[in-house]
């Protein structure tokens, strides 16, 4: 089969390269999927430049997730359940931008027929790491307000979104100032451009003299450490990134006097400490908000496999409009 592999970690434009390499059979509780399409992830392309959290054996393939077709089942009752349907394709270890994949059963979600193949790609990091992060972590409640960072990105627009149909409201923080206009005509009920000044002078004009209570940020460094600076007593920033790869600086006397609290979240880690019914409710939750129209995905270009260096190349550019996809087979 053809695979995308690199074997040193690395920029991806020059690391990544599509070859032939066997084809994988699945194991007693695992399953084979047919791959179809898979998204271009910022946490995909830092697995390749060996600045993730966990780092793959070289060489090796990347991709965490994906939507494709079982077409072989190792024994266990799970795969021959799901042998034969869509599935959406959870990887931990990576592994997605190839033909063929393989999963354990458990991993293999059957998607229904009303979403569409490049939804459904893009089925699980972002939605889930939204209503994670909104409804179960932080709680954020009708009325209140959200503080994020990033905001023009995949998952800052489905975050806009979800405050529009979850009552809550969000202040999102941005680069560019021709993103301000756009991000409001989407729903957003307060932008601001991190170029106009200190961020938390910024939020508290907004939102009064003692901040907020929730706030999220994948920047790091100067960012973050505004966010955390916004904060009202006993709020919570949620750290779930680190793009400018910068740390933050957190002053004690915010976290002493105010109980201001910062949480890292990684959603695997997050999603193995859910029950199996927690799990599912959660995966209920994303479909029946991907059937509004709130945790939809903007989808910019599908390329081939074997065009992955421009892939990466499109899905690294500063303001790209859209998710970046893979297409594997038909």
């Amino acid at each position: 089969m053809r695979a995308a592999v690199f074997e040193r970690f690395g920029e991806p434009t020059e690391v990544l390269g599509v070859r032939d390499v066997a084809e994988p059979r699945p194991g007693p509780g695992q399953v084979r999927v047919r791959m179809i399409l898979s998204p271009v992830n910022p946490s995909d392309l830092l697995v390749v430049r060996g600045r993730y959290g966990v780092l793959p054996t070289l060489p090796a393939t990347p991709g965490f997730e994906g939507v494709g077709v079982v077409d072989e089942a190792g024994p266990g009752i799970l795969g021959r359940w799901v042998l034969g349907k869509r599935v959406t394709v959870i990887n931990n270890t990576g592994g997605n931008w190839a033909e063929y994949a393989v999963i354990p059963a458990r991993q293999a979600r059957p998607v229904p027929s009303d979403i569409p193949d490049d939804q459904a790609a893009a089925y699980f990091v972002n939605p889930a790491t939204v209503l994670a992060m909104a409804r179960h972590v932080l709680k954020v409640r009708k009325g209140e307000w959200l503080l994020q960072s990033a905001a023009g990105s995949t998952l800052g627009r489905m975050m806009i979104r979800l405050g529009r149909h979850d009552g809550f409201k969000t202040l999102n923080v941005v680069r560019r100032r021709e993103a301000v206009d756009e991000l409001k005509a989407l729903g957003a009920d307060a932008v601001i451009c991190a170029e106009d000044g200190p961020i938390e002078d910024q939020v508290r004009k907004i939102v009064g003299s003692e901040g907020v209570r929730s706030a999220i940020d994948p920047v790091g460094g100067e960012t973050g450490t505004a966010l955390f600076r916004s904060l009202a007593p006993e709020g919570r920033l949620i750290v779930f990134g680190s793009l400018s790869e910068q740390p933050l600086q957190i002053e004690s006397r915010l976290m002493i006097a105010g109980d201001r609290r910062v949480q890292g979240f990684w959603l695997g880690h997050y999603m193995r400490q859910l029950s199996i019914p927690a799990a599912l409710r959660l995966f209920g939750e994303i479909t029946a908000m991907m059937r509004k129209k709130v945790l939809t995905s903007e989808i910019g270009r599908v390329y081939p496999l074997d065009e992955i260096t421009e892939a990466a190349r499109h899905a690294d550019t500063v303001a790209r409009h859209g998710k970046v996809l893979l297409r594997l087979s038909d």
